[in-house]
């Protein structure tokens, strides 16, 4: 199966940072986020990426965790303690890849497929549920003036404004 069957099989749309999304679950269920806003209590999506599509630095106000189910490994990006880390989400434990991954709130991240060709196709559950209004992309301006360090990566994994 490659990314446009699993694309047009699952009804996957655009997402704003990049790739491919549709969400599968939203708790009926709401709780009161610490800053004082209802939202669900978890919810859950498809998420792909296809060659050299990449997710750009966004963060949410909520954990997030990813699972790998198919394609090449995903490489998500993220920002923490003025540096880049890296986790490579994957099957091939014997290569340091993992099959799932938590990212914490508030953390600048974004994604690729690694050696961008292929696809990586991976789901991904927030909680409190993911909600447009706790998502911001981040600004190349406001990065590079907070993080002057990591121009190059600020440079490739945001928009030009």
């Amino acid at each position: 199966m490659n990314a446009k069957e699993i694309i047009r099989l699952l009804n996957l749309i655009p997402h704003p940072e990049g790739g491919y999304y549709k969400e599968t679950f939203r708790s009926a269920e709401n709780m009161i986020t610490p800053e004082g806003n209802q939202r669900s209590v978890i919810t859950a999506i498809y998420f792909l990426l296809e060659n050299e599509e990449k997710s750009l630095l966004h963060r949410i106000k909520s954990d997030e965790m990813w699972f790998f189910h198919q394609g090449e490994p995903l490489e998500i990006f993220y920002i923490q303690n003025q540096t880049i880390k890296t986790i490579l989400l994957g099957n091939n434990l014997e290569k340091g890849e993992i099959p799932q991954a938590r990212m914490s709130k508030d953390t600048w991240f974004g994604s690729r497929v690694k050696n961008g060709h292929g696809f990586s196709f991976v789901s991904c559950t927030v909680a409190p549920g993911f909600d447009f209004l706790d998502f911001e992309m981040a600004s190349r301006t406001e990065l590079m003036q907070e993080f002057p360090n990591l121009k190059e990566s600020i440079e490739y994994f945001t928009a030009a404004e």
